[in-house]
């Protein structure tokens, strides 16, 4: 249970402060200055939306398989694997906000995507599992 909260919360955090992130590049701009930046592929303000944007896509789901299954004592695999979701959204938004463009490949951006599909396909496994045990 304790695995659940701390992932939730971790993942709750991220969003907040991506979210924030955006905020703070749109308050240092005009709104014509605003409106150019989120053309430019470049400008911290796209990278910024951007990776709030992809958080908001996964971070949710991922959330609702966490809770569910750290409620059900689950097992060390699967501890693991709510972790290593949580690291692998946090290793997407770092590589979303350093990627030189946000058509630019990155490193992290690839690691956090592949780890939040690998990761969210095992807890919707691991949940699917678990459903028989309910029945």
């Amino acid at each position: 249970m304790f695995e659940s909260f701390v992932s939730v919360s971790l993942l709750g955090a991220l969003v907040m402060a991506l979210g924030f992130n955006v905020s703070l590049h749109r308050m240092r701009m005009t709104t014509d200055g605003a409106r150019l930046a989120e053309a430019d592929s470049a400008s911290g303000l796209r990278k910024a939306i951007r990776a709030h944007g992809n958080a908001i896509e996964y971070a949710p789901m991922l959330a609702i398989l966490i809770f569910a299954l750290g409620g059900r004592d689950p097992s060390l695999w699967v501890e693991i694997t709510m972790y290593a979701a949580v690291v692998a959204r946090y290793c997407h938004a770092a590589g979303s906000l350093l990627c030189k463009t946000v058509h630019t490949p990155h490193l992290l951006r690839f690691v956090g995507a592949a780890g939040t599909y690998t990761t969210g396909f095992l807890l919707s496994i691991a949940l699917l599992l678990e459903a028989p045990k309910v029945w």
